[in-house]
């Protein structure tokens, strides 16, 4: 039987404290009222919970440390809900993991819009003439696969738009010549995409959402003729999930980082595996939570202004998602897939400032291009370093 413990706090007290790894367990608030901020030049801004809101549920699900301070701000009555019993805990309660999730998706649409801000000083309006920019990047550099494919959905959006029969003559044009699939939704559970094909576009409207069977998947946006990439999700990821729990557009492009299987849930199927498989919930919840550090961490290094220190932070971060135990590593060094060009991406450098970029990187001492992918020569030191300029970048604050 499923036992919780009931925490008591008193005004002032700290619930839980950013950078700390005491994240074995998240809160459920019951009564009261907690403030949570964090450390400044982060760039957001302290908020409020309440009853039926949660205290640390990303750093526990994630498996990472604290993303936030939280401190209870009048008597405050929490239920502790430890990692272990989050699965047991959803089979009777299955609201509240559909709460979790459904907070989780709306703080994700939260941070795309501050990391594009933060990354390229510039917003995106999610309107349908967004699709048709989209598009004209990636036609601009000669991503044609992906390209054809925005031009049919900005198409398929905006039949009689203002820019419909520029993308209409670019889609006949392009078609025959390109690999693009699935332009329309098919009733398939498994879908194949070449690599560098569009899975869907920014601003777009859609229902699925896709777990990955096989391959990598780069989650992109599009703002003022750059491209930033705000992950590349492995086997076993998930994306999509914000269109499919909140019926919005979609936040951000998935584009096929190599060739890929996609198993597609809709909303059908979902509802089915909320019901039947809480194991799919809880896996849910962990995926979700892990972007969302990830987008929290990426915050950081965005707030970072020299390019170089960017790009050692940016792949410190890729090794942070790991959860290496440094204590017990086997080898100090580690071979990547990523290139130079891809970690300048996910730093959100312009085209343009990109050569210099990458070459001061290829200089550093911590890291050498092997094959043209980035090789890491000492993981701690790296680690080490990345640290260092976050805190200096604080500290500047």
């Amino acid at each position: 039987m499923l036992q919780l413990q009931v925490i008591n706090f008193k005004p002032g007290s700290y619930i839980v404290v950013e950078g700390k790894s005491d994240s074995d367990r998240f809160f459920i608030i019951q009564k009261g009222l907690v403030s949570c901020f964090k450390s400044s030049g982060s760039g957001i801004k302290p908020f409020s919970l309440g009853p039926g809101d949660f205290v640390g549920v990303v750093p526990c699900m994630s498996g990472h440390l604290q993303i936030e301070t939280a401190i209870a701000r009048t008597d405050v009555t929490v239920i502790a809900v430890k990692k272990e019993q989050y699965s047991e805990l959803i089979v009777n309660n299955t609201p509240v993991a559909i709460k979790i999730i459904k907070t989780f998706a709306a703080r994700m649409r939260q941070m795309n819009e501050m990391l594009t801000q933060a990354t390229l000083n510039s917003v995106v309006k999610e309107n349908n003439e967004h699709i048709f920019k989209v598009a004209q990047y990636y036609e601009k550099t000669m991503r044609l696969d992906i390209a054809v494919f925005a031009y049919y959905q900005y198409l398929k959006t905006k039949p009689v738009g203002p820019n419909a029969e520029i993308a209409k003559q670019k889609f006949i044009t392009l078609k025959n010549r390109t690999h693009a699939v699935y332009f329309e939704p098919t009733e398939e559970l498994t879908r194949s995409y070449p690599k560098d094909t569009m899975v869907f576009a920014e601003a777009s409207t859609g229902h699925d959402m896709f777990i990955i069977q096989s391959g990598e998947v780069s989650i992109t946006k599009v703002v003022d003729g750059n491209e930033v990439t705000l992950a590349v999700l492995q086997k076993g990821a998930m994306f999509g999930e914000m269109a499919l729990l909140e019926n919005k557009p979609r936040s951000a492009n998935a584009i096929t980082h190599s060739d890929c299987k996609l198993m597609v849930v809709n909303n059908t199927n979902f509802n089915n595996m909320v019901s039947s498989q809480p194991q799919l919930i809880s896996s849910l919840t962990n995926t979700l939570a892990e972007r969302l550090w990830s987008m929290y961490r990426q915050l950081d290094n965005a707030n970072i202004n020299n390019p170089y220190q960017k790009m050692i932070d940016m792949l410190s971060l890729q090794i942070e998602k790991q959860k290496l135990d440094l204590n017990n590593l086997l080898s100090k060094s580690q071979q990547t897939e990523l290139t130079p060009k891809d970690l300048a991406n996910m730093c959100g450098i312009a085209n343009e400032h990109q050569p210099k970029a990458i070459y001061e990187f290829q200089q550093s001492s911590l890291v050498k291009i092997d094959n043209g992918k980035i090789f890491i020569k000492d993981i701690p030191e790296l680690l080490k370093q990345a640290a260092f300029y976050r805190k200096q970048k604080q500290e500047q604050k």
